[in-house]
Order: structure tokens, then sequence, then C-alpha cells
């Protein structure tokens, strides 16, 4: 159960084992609660409008690459549903041995299964119907 500002969503599509997730971005509800979530816990990072940081194909400063745009501008719709939830939930090491450093925190213990989802879900809602057709080829 996801809980957004009153509303309570029961999230259908969740994760019912490794590789079996599947986000809802036709769900109102689910995709309401999710950019929600989307608002508190990463647009401060990939903005507001999904849009990203500027130049984030390149390391800054710090070493660390610009977090991306989520938007159809960006990669997150090359992946599929599976490595986006991995990648949330446990950053970088859910993906990879000896990852390299990343700005992107894992998610594990501060979001649910379900409010992940719920944000994933919302992410998806924002493309455009060829980048959601594109998406859905990619995760059958």
């Amino acid at each position: 159960m996801v809980v957004a500002g009153a509303v309570a969503v029961t999230v259908l599509f969740r994760p019912a084992g490794a590789g079996e997730v599947r986000l809802a971005p036709d769900d109102a509800a689910i995709v309401a609660a999710g950019a929600d979530i989307y608002a508190a816990e990463c647009a401060s990072c990939h903005g507001a409008a999904l849009e990203g940081q500027p130049d984030w194909r390149a390391p800054g400063p710090d070493g660390l690459r610009p977090a991306p745009p989520h938007d159809a501008s960006g990669h997150t719709w090359h992946h599929d549903d599976a490595t986006l939830f991995t990648l949330t939930k446990h950053g970088l090491a859910g993906l990879m041995e000896d990852p390299p450093s990343s700005g992107m925190p894992a998610f594990d213990g501060l979001l649910t299964d379900d409010e992940i989802v719920a944000v994933l879900s919302y992410i998806k809602s924002t493309w455009p119907a060829e980048v959601r057709a594109h998406h859905d080829t990619i995760n059958e």
C-alpha cells in the first residue's frame, strides 16, 4: 500500500519476485501517488519536469555524472522495468559488481517496493505514446 497525502493506493503491478516488476502508467491513482513521491524524493536532482541536470552526460567537477533526465530525452526508457526498479532500490550496486561512484542513492529502506513502482509508473506515464510502446517491447 502506498500512502500519498490522503490517498491510499494498492499497487496491482508490483514486484512478485526477481525480474517480475511491472509498471502501471495507465493507473491514475498509482501515477498520482508516484508524482507526489517523485516531487518529494527525486525532483531535487532529476528536475520537477523530469528534465535532469545540465550536461548530464559528462562528469561534473566532483567526478560524478549529473542526474539524467527521465523524460523522453533521456535514456530511462531504454531499460526494462526490472532494471529501473533494481537501480532505484539498490543503486548501481544492484546491477553490477564494483560499480562506479554515483550520486544516485539507493532507496532501499527509504521507499517501499510499491512506492518505487509508483514513482517509475509516474515517470513512464509522461513519455509520448511511441516511447511507451517501445518500452513495452523491451519488457517483453
